[in-house]
């Protein structure tokens, strides 16, 4: 059986309250001995409510004069430096909440491109058939594609011609015999197919990209059209 959650909000009724404070004072005194015991720091906790003539020191009255002692011989600076009050706190929160909102949201954003992007790649949609809002978010989606497709190149490019350098010269009795295992065996054979596949992934952004420019003007010129059939 699941617990019921408690509604955060004062106890009008006095008897399940004065209950509901010997309960959680109980549940506060036992994670302090636990805190004190697990992480040996020294901690004192005091309790003054309405139901006890005198306020409750735990774990005695001595060990909290102590602790209250080491904190007063810090600077003001130790003493507030992790302090918060409710407002800053809250505050706190709600700054956390929203990067995290913002950065599931571009991560969403993001995402929903790439997939209008492979969909224009398998011919499933057109680029003029999206939104003017979203045009830009999917250029720079392709931009950053291009970027990598163009580092992607230059690495292989780099490899390969290290690969070329470090080949040893052949004798000419030889070379007919091992020109043909250099061939099969050499890296060029194997990188120059991913080097075309990425320039044919380059002239595809680019005519993408082409195609959101075109898209945009033709958006800006019908609205003009519409400002000067207005103004007729």
């Amino acid at each position: 059986m699941t617990r019921k959650k408690v509604k955060m909000a004062f106890i009008e009724n006095e008897t399940a309250r004065k209950s509901t404070f010997k309960k959680r004072k109980r549940g506060i005194l036992k994670k302090a001995h636990e805190l004190a015991t697990l992480c040996d720091v020294p901690i004192c906790v005091i309790v003054n409510s309405a139901y006890e003539s005198n306020p409750e020191v735990w774990p005695s009255r001595e060990a909290a004069d102590k602790v209250v002692s080491q904190w007063r011989m810090m600077s003001v600076m130790d003493q507030t430096k992790k302090m918060v009050n409710q407002e800053s706190f809250l505050q706190q929160r709600i700054t956390k909440a929203t990067e995290s909102w913002r950065k599931a949201r571009r991560e969403n954003k993001e995402l929903e491109m790439k997939n209008i992007m492979f969909d224009c790649l398998s011919g499933k949609t057109l680029v003029s058939r999206l939104p003017k809002s979203d045009l830009r978010d999917f250029g720079s989606v392709i931009e950053q594609h291009l970027k990598d497709v163009n580092r992607r190149m230059e690495i292989l490019k780099r490899n390969d011609d290290e690969s070329s350098s470090s080949l040893v010269p052949i004798d000419a009795a030889t070379t007919s015999s091992a020109m043909p295992m250099i061939e099969m065996g050499s890296s060029s054979s194997s990188v120059m197919p991913m080097i075309e596949m990425g320039s044919s992934s380059v002239g595809f952004h680019e005519k993408i990209l082409d195609q959101i420019q075109n898209t945009l003007n033709m958006k800006n010129t019908n609205k003009d059209l519409d400002l000067n059939k207005k103004q007729w």
